[in-house]
């Protein structure tokens, strides 16, 4: 449990980090949004990620394009044949996993799954409010039910602290002679397969 809290938190913020580098615009905006609540040099606090829809929609999109555990929980094993809504039938005896992965990049359940839009969460400009908590099955990165992660809102509240001071107080850039690369390498999490590499400069704050 200790090692899923800290590997996935990690994980999503550098991945979030990369897509905020490769989406200048998306970066711009989510600052314009962390500097109208607490100001370029304010300190961010909990609440003040509520007031933050951009940040929150961020954060939801790199879950999406990017879900440190593809495959939700372990494995499960069914005890009996179960018939599904679409016909098919699970037989007796099969390990079954949830491949959220596969969910999170359907195009039948989102428009243009691989493109990074986190205005997809905006309901002020026309997305749609999806809880990531497990009400939602489209996009339930910490499961759902009475097994669903029991650290999900502590890992949301860190990761969005994470990503908003980092861009509160850098401006964040590649780095040319090595780019960033969005390729992935599933081990016990979701990893880039290349570690990230950035330029972060400074803003000038008062």
């Amino acid at each position: 449990m200790t090692f899923r809290g800290t590997d996935t938190t990690a994980l999503l913020t550098e991945w979030a980090m990369a897509e905020l580098i490769l989406h200048p615009t998306v970066q711009s905006k989510l600052r314009a949004e962390i500097d109208s609540v607490v100001g370029s040099a304010g300190t961010i606090g909990d609440a003040d990620v509520a007031k933050m829809p951009y940040l929150q929609a961020v954060v939801k999109e790199t879950l999406r394009a990017h879900p440190p555990g593809p495959l939700l929980s372990w494995a499960r094993l069914s005890t009996d044949d179960i018939q599904l809504s679409n016909g098919m039938v699970v037989p007796a005896g099969t390990t079954a996993m949830v491949n959220m992965w596969a969910i999170t990049h359907d195009s039948s359940i989102w428009t243009n799954p691989d493109k990074f839009d986190p205005t997809r969460f905006m309901v002020s400009e026309g997305g749609v409010n999806i809880d990531v908590r497990g009400g939602d099955l489209k996009l339930a990165q910490f499961g759902a039910g009475r097994r669903v992660c029991p650290g999900k809102n502590l890992g949301l509240v860190t990761v969005s602290l994470w990503i908003a001071r980092l861009v509160q107080s850098f401006e964040w850039g590649p780095v040319d002679s090595d780019p960033v690369d969005l390729s992935e390498v599933l081990k016990l999490s979701l990893e880039m397969k290349k570690t990230l590499a950035a330029i972060a400069t400074a803003r000038n704050c008062v």
